[in-house]
């Protein structure tokens, strides 16, 4: 069968689903194909259980504001980062005024960020870094915290059993949200389904190939009847998380030359005892161990789920070379090219340190991992925790010289004629889905783009202004976004409440 469509999404997670909103909002009147392999929406990496849900706005996350040699905290990253979450937020307000998206609470709830270090260096960095970050609109309400009662009183859990001889310090904000992607994807897909969108489950997407009048021939099995369909589409979204590289490549689009990926798996203690979790109600990040790579951030997570509190510690690194949870073990030696084996080699001999902090990983026994656990809280025994697999994550693998880098983050690849466009890499990902997106339309609809703007500045006001250069605006969508999608008792206006130095 031969079918033509305008747009064809691949993948049914949080980047398609997004994408696919925006375009029906923009172009209503174009037809949307969207082919998930599995049977499911979101069943990869937006799954709620395979991801920290983490309303990645660099709040708490210290990847994000590095130490530099000199002492300083370079604070740049965390912005950009809050300033594209932000984007994130006024889509998501706009969906839920105009039935996009209906009760908020069902993806997004409040819950305080919250950034933890102990010993006297640490201690001295994150003071620093609120110093360099509460300063800016965008991160206003940040405390530092260093007292041993005021951390008891916030954070029972993790007090409990903790020798405070060994100096602690928090950088707290009760701006912070929980997310649960999964609910968040199925909304949106629901809307665009409802709205004429055909969406096919159990569907591979197998080939793409570029023909001569620029569209793309898009082969499609499903795999329930084994029965190969041929798609014409103008326009093609990779969204397939660790199984865009391989489409990619498949492609044969210039732009991928040199790409290659670095799958990681991981694991989270998932707590199993209620009393637990009603003692922990923030999102806690530490600090990498010395030598081991950014994505290792330990983390101790409120979850809201389907409405129920949940409590998650991790990520124990893992290795498969697999790049779906749901992939195969072929996946990583079929994505060696010619192109990209430099690259692959090169990281190879750089990232010495990621594979040796792999090999402590695997070699991690589940006591070990408690023992990591009880960083965080002091007290944990193993009964009450137990081991559940995340997503895959495959980090971007780019060019460098005549080798390659592991780059964290994300990265939309789109061919120079803007046909076709993907997705590679990992957090924030979700968090700046939105951005992202808006991204694929400026590059791959250049002659639309213009006629779009205006309405995309209804759904994103901000759009082309950094809220961080314009107070105003920004507690104007702050206040927008926080009412409409019920975030309430945080405001853009409320002060410091530290209000006066930090206790030595």
């Amino acid at each position: 069968m031969t079918e033509k469509t305008d747009v064809v999404l691949i993948g049914a997670g949080i980047m398609s689903a997004t994408l696919g909103a925006l375009l029906r909002q923009l172009q209503p009147e174009w037809s949307i194909s969207l082919f998930e392999r599995l049977d499911a929406v979101a069943a990869e990496s937006s799954d709620p259980w395979n991801n920290a849900g983490t309303g990645h706005s660099a709040l708490c996350e210290l990847n994000y504001s590095p130490q530099q040699p000199d002492g300083s905290v370079d604070v740049s990253k965390a912005i950009d980062i809050n300033e594209r979450f932000q984007v994130s937020r006024q889509f998501w307000a706009y969906g839920v005024e105009n039935g996009l998206l209906s009760d908020p609470s069902g993806f997004i709830n409040p819950i305080p960020h919250v950034s933890f270090v102990h010993g006297a260096d640490d201690v001295e960095y994150l003071r620093k870094r609120y110093e360099a970050l509460s300063r800016h609109p965008l991160f206003e309400g940040m405390e530092y915290i260093d007292s041993p009662e005021e951390f008891t009183r916030r954070l029972p859990l993790m007090a409990k059993g903790r020798d405070f001889s060994d100096p602690v310090a928090l950088n707290w904000t009760d701006a912070g949200t929980d997310i649960d992607f999964g609910s968040l994807t199925k909304e949106l897909l629901a809307y665009l389904g409802k709205s004429g969108a055909n969406l096919a489950f159990g569907h591979e997407v197998r080939n793409l190939t570029k023909q001569s009048d620029g569209t793309w021939l898009v082969k499609v099995r499903n795999l329930r009847t084994r029965e190969t369909r041929t798609i014409i589409s103008k326009f093609v979204f990779v969204g397939a998380g660790g199984g865009a590289l391989p489409l990619l490549q498949k492609s044969g689009i210039k732009e991928i030359a040199g790409f290659g990926g670095f799958p990681v798996s991981g694991q989270f203690f998932r707590c199993t005892n209620p009393e637990l979790i009603k003692l922990h109600e923030a999102k806690v990040y530490g600090k990498a161990a010395v030598g081991a790579p950014p994505m290792s951030v330990p983390h101790l997570d409120t979850r809201v789920i389907n409405g129920q509190p949940g409590l998650l510690f991790g990520p124990y690194a893992g290795w498969t070379p697999k790049f779906l949870k749901d992939g195969k073990l072929t996946d990583l030696i079929k994505s060696v090219r010619a192109g990209n084996l430099f690259s692959m080699l090169g990281v190879g001999v750089t990232e010495l340190g990621l594979v040796k902090y792999l090999v402590s990983e695997l070699l991690k026994s589940e006591a070990g991992k408690v023992h990591t656990l009880q960083e965080f809280v002091p007290k944990a025994e193993g009964r009450d925790w137990e081991l559940i697999t995340a997503g895959q994550r495959v980090q971007i693998i780019r060019r460098q010289g005549a080798g390659g880098v592991l780059e964290l983050g994300t990265a939309v690849i789109a061919a120079e004629d803007g046909s076709i466009a993907g997705l590679l890499g990992a957090s924030p990902g979700a968090s700046t889905c939105v951005s992202a997106m808006v991204d694929v339309l400026q590059r791959c609809f250049p002659r639309e783009y213009a006629d779009w703007t205006p309405k995309l500045k209804e759904m994103v006001p901000s759009l082309g202004v950094k809220l961080s250069e314009n107070q105003a605006l920004y507690r104007e969508v702050w206040d927008w976004t926080s009412k409409t999608l019920n975030l309430t008792g945080v405001s853009a206006n409320t002060p410091n409440r530290m209000g006066v130095a930090p206790t030595a």
